[in-house]
């Protein structure tokens, strides 16, 4: 099952606060970027996120999970708090590169 548009708008409204979110549909499931970097996979209404150590604390309790076959494990973020969404992505956002420009 591909996400919903529904949840799609539901999840760029809760990352709004953090600047500008847009997303981009792939293959049936969607990337979501803030501020133009890419910091959350969405797929069958499940919320992935990275699973890199700089987060790790924060997510200790989460679940974890992979997006599709043969992707890397990754944890799932909770959206149903708000604040501490905002919080991992924002961590996230920081510490994750801006991706390259195609020539």
């Amino acid at each position: 099952m591909a996400c919903t548009t529904d949840f799609i708008q539901e999840l760029c409204d809760i990352l709004s606060p953090l600047g500008e979110v847009r997303s981009r549909k792939m293959m049936g499931d969607y990337v979501i970027y803030v501020n133009e970097k890419c910091v959350i996979t969405a797929c069958d209404n499940i919320t992935f996120i990275k699973k890199l150590p700089y987060i790790a604390e924060m997510m200790s309790d989460a679940e974890t999970g992979t997006p599709y076959p043969g992707a890397k494990e990754a944890y799932i973020l909770d959206t149903s708090n708000h604040t501490k969404a905002l919080e991992v992505i924002a961590t996230l956002w920081e510490k994750l590169p801006f991706p390259r420009k195609r020539k």
